[in-house]
């Protein structure tokens, strides 16, 4: 194909440059309705969908912070205020860290996102009920439109995130028993109090008629929502790839270091930068870690915990680096503050796990977790240095600020819609 025509197949200004060739597809998107994009957003920002009604989908994916929350690791329920500002509420602790950092949410319609949470435990599976893979297995409910839809109302069911502490509201009590999706489970008591709502049950009928409100419904709509306002495809990146505009000499030389010396693309490839893999890269473990109630450790084996594979021991998904200067801190677990220290982690993995030193002030204040900032056990810090697939990369300081002059220009804040003033439930909405 050559590139008029390669052009003219993806809607793309022509001619596009070799380079661009060399990326392969461009990603592809669907346009979604505006009035399903319109409540999705409403939705989106509205803590009705929590157990306490006090935390939104929008608390820790916020614009302010290019769609995450400026936290290494979040406080959902049981906290008050929004990015680096929210902390702790004392007569309601919650009862952990949220062990993982608030991953962007930019480009997530596209159809190459398959896969999803850090650790891919939802995923596109045929084999599965609706066509997905996730941690509720079989009792999976079906009437989700896509994997994206599907991961953004588990969050819902997460005690420390949004659901709540035991007994505290309908929604907490029902996952503590287990009751998730079935009849009469968290989300169907969930999916009640949106109906309840004359302006959603009203906005639900015009876009689904005679169906009334179903939890599915929400998801599909909240889904529409992130598709359509968080779609960034118009960077510097993307004009010099379409052949409108060069990139700045300096970005284009950290282009060429990224797709050549350094290595960057071996993992970050294509017009996204990602692979959409998993790859274990020696990143610093900080906070509770990813266990279970009953373990006592406080690691993170990442994608191990889903396939049971030691091969997958310590391995994370690779994420795309659209708006990554936007998305601070980095890492499974938000364990670098800044872009520069973690492009310079992936120069020297192992000798950087060995280095690292918490920043006192990346984490909230949380009475009770103390012990819970750095995994300090050497045996464990050697399983992960084991793990690790990055060979060493030698860069002069030059050459580190061309690469972050390069994921500079990957930048597109894309403003659509933004933060709504009101919510039809009435509740605050984080601005």
């Amino acid at each position: 194909m050559n590139r008029a025509t390669f052009a003219l197949a993806f809607g793309l200004a022509w001619p596009l440059t070799s380079a661009a060739l060399e990326l392969g597809t461009p990603p592809e998107f669907r346009d979604r309705d505006p009035e399903r994009v319109k409540l999705g957003q409403l939705l989106f920002y509205d803590p009705i969908l929590s157990g306490n009604q006090e935390v939104s989908c929008g608390t820790c994916h916020h614009p302010r912070f290019g769609t995450s929350d400026g936290l290494a690791l979040s406080l959902g329920d049981g906290a008050s205020g929004l990015g680096p500002d929210r902390v702790a509420d004392p007569d309601n602790l919650p009862e952990e860290r949220i062990p993982r950092n608030a991953p962007g949410l930019w480009n997530l319609g596209a159809s190459e996102f398959t896969v999803f949470f850090h650790d891919g435990r939802l995923e596109v599976d045929p084999t599965q009920p609706n066509g997905i893979r996730t941690p509720l297995g079989a009792d999976m409910t079906t009437g989700f439109q896509s994997a994206l839809s599907a991961q953004a109302m588990f969050p819902v069911l997460s005690p420390d995130e949004m659901a709540g502490h035991y007994s505290e509201n309908d929604v907490s009590q029902a996952v503590r028993l287990g009751l998730l999706s079935q009849e009469g489970g968290a989300w169907d008591i969930i999916a009640a109090r949106v109906a309840e709502i004359p302006e959603y049950a009203d906005a639900f009928a015009r876009i689904a008629p005679d169906q009334g409100v179903t939890f599915t419904d929400i998801a599909n709509v909240i889904a529409d929502f992130m598709a359509h306002e968080w779609r960034a495809d118009n960077s510097p990146f993307d004009r010099a790839m379409r052949g409108e505009e060069p990139l700045a000499p300096e970005a284009q030389a950290g282009m060429d270091l990224f797709y050549g010396k350094a290595g960057c693309a071996s993992c970050h490839s294509g017009w996204l930068q990602t692979d959409h893999g998993f790859h274990a890269i020696a990143m610093p473990q900080i906070g509770p870690g990813k266990v279970a109630r009953f373990e006592d450790h406080a690691r993170d084996d990442g994608r191990l915990r889903v396939t049971g594979d030691p091969a997958d021991a310590f391995a994370f998904r690779t994420p795309s680096l659209r708006n990554v200067t936007l998305t601070a801190p980095y890492g499974h677990a938000g364990a670098y503050a800044t872009l520069e220290e973690v492009v310079r982690h992936h120069l020297d993995p192992v000798g950087s796990l060995m280095r690292y030193q918490l920043d006192p002030t990346a984490l909230p204040d949380l009475a009770g977790a103390e012990d819970d900032r750095i995994l300090q056990s050497q045996a464990e810090m050697a399983a992960i240095a084991a793990a690790n697939v990055l060979e060493p990369v030698s860069l002069s300081d030059a050459e580190v600020a061309a690469l972050l002059a390069f994921l500079a220009a990957l930048e597109d804040p894309a403003k659509r819609l933004g933060v709504p003033e009101t919510v039809p439930s009435g509740l605050p909405v984080d601005q």
